[in-house]
């Protein structure tokens, strides 16, 4: 697999975006995963973010897209949802990724008032119709494993059962590895998504309260997830995500860590290449 970066970790410390695309080529990254909204950027952005990759060799893998209104219980709100979604999938077949990671929505008043189950069959609707967006331009939704409690894909559990109810090859699992501590989950459970994973992000956390670290900041015994991952075969990237750094003046310190520290990981297990 590939090593990238969610450039996510730039622009949380108001890093202009040229500056995040070399420093990651730079910092010896193979991939990168771009955070950006299509409804949010101007044509000149836009163009720039894959003029530059382009230029740097630095293949965009994944664009990143958080959608908690995919499962609103009013019709007008999952609509417009729905159409961002398939702006974002524009996006990306205009950047030639492989696909769009979607972070799907939470079940609203403690699953309360609503039953779960609507907000779920609701939720499956709206990803399998994207889905079938997806596949059309030769991309796949990667479904990101969310550690709340609310969420409505929160365990290996509920990821092969929402998958299975979408019933559509355009949608796929994104295995998030400071995730799955999180919400306890045993490394051989990734087994599950043996041939329903697409896609895989990695950082550390404290265990408690996700967190976004570099490997090695935290608690998360890494080697057993990873070769987990290894044995499920997908031809794709391990990207690191980094939430806000405590010291946004030393950003470059902060990546350069999280790439040291994967790469080792990486190595060790033969599953970079």
């Amino acid at each position: 697999m590939k090593l990238g970066l969610i450039n996510s970790a730039w622009v949380q410390a108001n890093q202009p975006t040229v500056f995040g695309l070399r420093k990651t080529k730079e910092l010896g990254f193979d991939t990168i995963d771009v955070f950006v909204d299509p409804l949010d950027i101007d044509v000149k952005e836009r163009r720039l973010i894959k003029d530059e990759c382009d230029r740097l060799e630095l293949p965009i893998v994944s664009i990143a897209c958080v959608a908690v209104g995919l499962v609103d219980f009013n019709p007008s709100v999952r609509r417009f949802h729905i159409q961002r979604v398939k702006g974002y999938l524009d996006l990306a077949y205009e950047y030639q990724a492989k696909n769009v990671l979607l972070v799907l929505g939470e079940y609203i008043w403690n699953q309360e008032v609503i039953p779960p189950a609507e907000q779920w069959r609701t939720g499956v609707e709206a990803v399998r119709e994207l889905a079938k967006y997806a596949q059309d331009l030769g991309l796949v939704l990667a479904l990101e494993l969310e550690p709340f409690k609310l969420s409505l894909v929160n365990s290996v559990d509920t990821m092969v059962r929402f998958l299975d109810d979408v019933n559509h090859p355009g949608a796929k699992a994104n295995i998030d590895v400071s995730h799955l501590q999180l919400s306890g989950v045993k490394p051989e459970e990734l087994r599950r998504l043996k041939g329903k994973a697409t896609h895989v992000h990695i950082s550390d956390c404290d265990g408690k309260v996700h967190g976004d670290l570099p490997p090695g900041r935290g608690v998360v015994k890494f080697e057993p997830y990873l070769r987990e991952i290894k044995a499920l075969d997908i031809d794709g990237a391990i990207s690191i995500e980094l939430e806000y750094s405590p010291h946004p003046e030393r950003i470059v310190e902060w990546v350069e860590e999280a790439y040291r520290e994967t790469d080792k990981l990486l190595k060790k297990l033969g599953l970079r290449g």
